[in-house]
C-alpha cells in the first residue's frame, strides 16, 4: 500500500538534498511508490532521460548526494561501490528511516503551530469557531497511529469527557489529508435495528455507505443464508468499499458501549472488529482501514482474549483537565483576572475533577448570566446551583436502578475505596460516578461525593 503523502515526501528530500532540474525528475519517478519493482530500463522511458546510458550517469550522481560520505547521508550507501543494490539501500532508508521522520514533522508542525485552547479540526464536523482544548499528546499519537495500515485506536472515557469532541478533532485533520473518513455513532441506532446480528450488520454496512456517500448496495455482496452475515458484511466493505479508492478509510466508531446492552450481537461484532484489524497483516485491501473506537467503560461481555478488540491495538484513556488546560480554556473564553480570579477556577476544578463538561457549564454561565464563579462554588450542589439538572439527571438513572444506587451510596458513605460487582462498577465508571483503581471505587469528584451522600 502506498505510503501516505508519499509523493509529497519525495519532493520535500529533492528540496532538503538540494535536487533540481533533470535529476529532480529522475528521482522522483525512480522513487515513486508505483515504480519501486520496475527495472531501470522501464523507469528510464517513464523519466524521459535523454538515453539509458544518461539516464545510469543521473542515478550515479543521485546516489552520491546521498552517500554515507554525505552530511544526513545514507549510512549503508556507498556511492563508490561497483556492486548492485544501491537502489534497494537508498529506497528502504527512504522508507524506514527519512519518510518516518518526515510523517512525525508533519504532525509536530499541524498540531503544535495549533492555539492549544483554540483548536478546531480543520473541516471538522465540531464546527468554526468551536473551542477545542488539545490533550497533547494524545493528538499528536493518535494522527501518528492512524498514519499506520490497518491501526486499531481506543479511547475510553466516562460520558461528557470529550471523546466524540477527540473523534472529531481526529477526523477533521484526517480530511485535510484527503483521506475518507466515518464517523458512526451507536447511539443513534433504534432499538430494532438490533434484534439480530444480521439485521445490525446490514444497518451498518448501509450507513458506512451513506457516510461516504456511495449508494448502498447490499444485495450484490449479501446470502445471509450461504454465507452468513459476518462474512457478508465483510465481503460488502472489502470489495465494494475499500475497493473504491486507493486511500486509507479511518472508521470512528462511538459509544460502542451500546452494544453491551445486546450480548449476543456483541459477541459477533465486537470479534469481527477484531479480525478486520488482523486482516490488515495478510491482504493490502485492508490496510486501508484504520479504526478508531470509543467507549465509555469496560466490556461485561464475555469474549475468548483471542478475540476481543480491546486487547489489541493502542489505547487512549481521557482523565480530567489539568490546571493549564482548564486555564487555557479560561483564556479561549476571553476572559481576564478580574472576571474570573485563577484561584477561584482552579478550586472549581479540584471541586468537579477537572470534568470538561462541568467547568465549561460554569463558564458558560458566567459568561452569560450575571452568576459569579464564588457563587457557583458555593451552591454547586444545591438545587438553585448550575448543575442541578445535571446532578438530578444523574439522580434520575441511580434511582431507576436499584442495584447502582445502592452500590453509590456504598461509595460515598466509606472512607475507603470500596469493591463493587464488576458490572455495577463498570456501569458506575461509565456514568463517570466513579473512579476505579485496581477492583476498587471511589466517588470520581467532590461534587458527587458531596450531592450523593446528602441524597442517599
Amino acid at each position: 500500500m502506498k505510503p501516505t503523502g508519499w509523493n509529497q515526501f519525495l519532493l520535500d528530500i529533492t528540496h532538503d538534498y538540494n535536487l533540481r532540474g533533470k535529476l529532480k525528475e529522475v528521482f522522483l519517478a525512480r522513487f515513486a511508490y508505483e515504480h519501486w519493482r520496475k527495472s531501470d530500463l522501464e523507469v528510464w522511458e517513464i523519466a524521459e532521460a535523454a538515453s539509458h546510458e544518461t539516464y545510469k550517469k543521473q542515478m550515479t550522481q543521485i546516489y552520491g548526494v546521498f552517500a554515507n560520505d554525505k552530511p544526513g547521508g545514507c549510512p549503508e550507501l556507498d556511492a563508490s561501490s561497483r556492486g548492485p543494490g544501491k537502489f534497494q539501500l537508498l529506497r528502504d532508508w527512504f522508507k524506514e528511516v527519512k519518510y518516518p521522520q518526515w510523517q512525525s514533522e508533519q504532525l509536530a508542525g499541524g498540531i503544535n503551530g495549533l492555539t492549544p485552547a483554540l483548536t478546531v479540526g480543520r473541516g471538522s464536523p465540531l464546527g468554526d469557531n468551536v473551542i477545542y482544548v488539545l490533550r497533547l499528546p494524545t493528538e499528536q499519537q493518535c494522527l501518528e497511529e492512524l498514519t499506520r495500515g490497518g491501526a486499531l485506536l481506543r479511547i475510553k472515557a466516562p460520558e461528557k469527557m470529550g471523546k466524540t469532541s477527540l473523534l472529531q478533532f481526529l477526523l477533521g485533520e484526517v480530511e485535510a489529508t484527503g483521506d475518507r473518513h466515518i464517523y458512526l455513532n451507536l447511539q443513534t441506532a433504534e432499538s430494532a435495528m438490533f434484534s439480530n446480528l444480521d439485521k445490525f450488520l446490514r444497518w451498518f454496512c448501509a450507513n458506512l455507505s451513506r457516510e461516504l456517500g456511495i449508494k448502498p448496495n447490499l444485495d450484490d455482496y449479501w446470502d445471509e443464508e450461504l454465507f452468513g452475515s459476518l462474512v457478508s458484511c465483510k465481503t460488502y466493505v472489502q470489495d465494494y468499499l475499500l475497493g473504491q479508492t486507493d486511500r486509507a478509510l479511518v472508521l470512528a466508531i462511538d459509544n460502542l458501549d451500546r452494544l453491551f446492552e445486546f450480548p449476543v450481537i456483541a459477541q459477533d461484532f465486537l470479534p469481527m472488529l477484531r479480525y478486520w484489524h488482523e486482516e490488515s497483516n495478510n491482504l493490502a485491501q485492508w490496510q486501508k482501514l484504520r479504526l478508531i473506537i470509543a467507549n465509555s467503560t469496560e466490556a461485561y461481555v464475555k469474549l475468548d482474549a483471542n478475540q476481543s478488540p480491546f486487547n489489541v491495538g493502542r489505547q487512549w484513556k481521557l482523565t480530567g483537565f489539568t490546571k493549564e488546560q482548564i486555564l487555557q480554556l479560561k483564556t479561549a473564553y476571553g476572559f481576564d483576572e478580574n472576571q474570573i480570579e485563577e484561584e477561584n477556577l482552579l478550586n472549581l476544578g479540584e471541586l468537579v475533577g477537572g470534568h470538561p463538561y462541568l467547568i465549561r457549564l460554569a463558564l458558560d454561565a458566567v459568561q452569560k448570566t450575571s452568576v459569579d464563579l464564588p457563587t457557583i462554588l458555593v451552591n454547586a450542589v444545591t438545587q438553585s446551583g448550575i448543575y442541578s439538572n445535571h446532578l438530578r439527571r444523574l439522580w434520575g438513572l441511580l434511582t431507576g436502578t436499584p442495584d447502582l444506587a445502592a452500590s453509590m451510596k456504598q461509595v460515598v458513605n466509606s472512607d475507603s475505596p470500596v469493591q463493587l460487582d464488576p458490572p455495577i462498577a463498570y456501569r458506575l465508571e461509565s456514568m463517570g460516578l466513579v473512579t476505579l483503581s485496581g477492583d476498587r471505587c471511589s466517588a470520581s469528584c467532590p461534587l458527587y461525593q458531596r450531592y450523593f451522600h446528602e441524597q442517599l
